[in-house]
Order: C-alpha cells, then structure tokens, then sequence
C-alpha cells in the first residue's frame, strides 16, 4: 500500500471551499485562551466543511502567527467572527433556529453517542475555556447539553480534541441521514 501524496489527495481550493456547500455546522468558542486550540479547530473545521466559527471573549482572532501554526491556512477558508459575548451570539443563533448544543459535563447530559442530530436543522456547538468550560450562562440557554463519554483516569479532553470528535461524529450521522 502506497501512501498518497498531498497532490493526489484532490482537495478543494480556498475559492472552491467558499463556493461548497458546507455542513449544518457552526462552532462556538466560549473564552479559548490557547491559540494552538483556536488553529486546530480551524484545521478540523476545514476538514469537515464548517459554516462558520464563532470566536467569543478572551478567545483569539486570526491573524496570529500561533493560530497559523495549527491552522495551515484554514482561517482563510472557514467564514468567522468575533463577538465579546458568547450569551449574545447563542442568543440570536437560537433566535435564527439554530439548535445550541454546549459541549460540557453536566447534570442529565445527552452522551454523544446518543445524540442524533434531525435532518434539515443547523446546530451550533459551543466548546469553552480550557479550565472554566463552558459558562453556566450558556449551558442555561443550549437546547442540549452534550458530553462526550470518557472511561480513564482524566476529567476532561483537550478543547481541539474534544472539536475533532464531536465534529466527526456529528458530521458523520448527518451524512447518513442524506443517504
């Protein structure tokens, strides 16, 4: 078995990925204070066809040569923005029809693998600060709360982690409500 190379992967340009027709997927990024966090979730992002990406709070803007490390060119191709309150942008997210999914441990939580996204709906994911999470403000107004199931020794995954398993998984039971 022969690996690929980078020119026989056929990978959308940036002007192609603007033009495609992206997933029904947003993130939110309640207070991320590490850039390497913010580039990765850009990376996976690109990868799966994102909307768009909401940056909230402390969380860090591109152009930053820290979130470019991660990134590889993905905050040019995924659509964001910057808003001081990540409660406001839930709130007009929810008042658009967006479905808020906070992305936390908490009380009566839906375990990922039990959460089952409907057709023709958009959800928002919000993922929050590395030692705080989520706020409580936010939680209080998500539809749902989701956690991702862990079994060892450690409390938590790492914020870009826990972007690429949600995002995959997500993503991956939508496509397969369209076929």
């Amino acid at each position: 078995m022969r690996k690929l190379k980078n020119s026989e992967l056929e990978r959308l340009e940036v002007s192609e990925f603007k033009q495609a027709e992206k997933s029904p997927i947003l993130i939110v990024l309640d207070n991320i204070r590490s850039l390497n966090n913010i580039g990765s979730v850009f990376r996976t992002s690109d990868a799966f066809l994102i909307e768009k990406i909401y940056l909230c709070g402390i969380t860090a803007q591109p152009p930053h040569n820290d979130i470019r490390k991660t990134a590889l060119g993905s905050t040019d191709s995924v659509d964001w923005e910057y808003a001081e309150s990540t409660l406001k942008v839930v709130e007009n997210l929810k008042s658009q029809g967006v479905k808020i999914c906070a992305i936390e441990q908490a009380e009566d939580a839906t375990m990922l693998d039990e959460f089952q996204p409907q057709n023709n709906h958009k959800y928002a994911f919000v993922f929050g600060n590395e030692v705080k999470g989520v706020s409580q403000e936010v939680v209080n107004a998500s539809d749902y709360v989701i956690e991702i199931p862990q079994f060892g020794t450690k409390h938590s995954l790492n914020i870009s982690v826990s972007a690429g398993v949600v995002i995959w998984d997500v993503f991956s039971k939508i496509k397969n409500l369209k076929s």
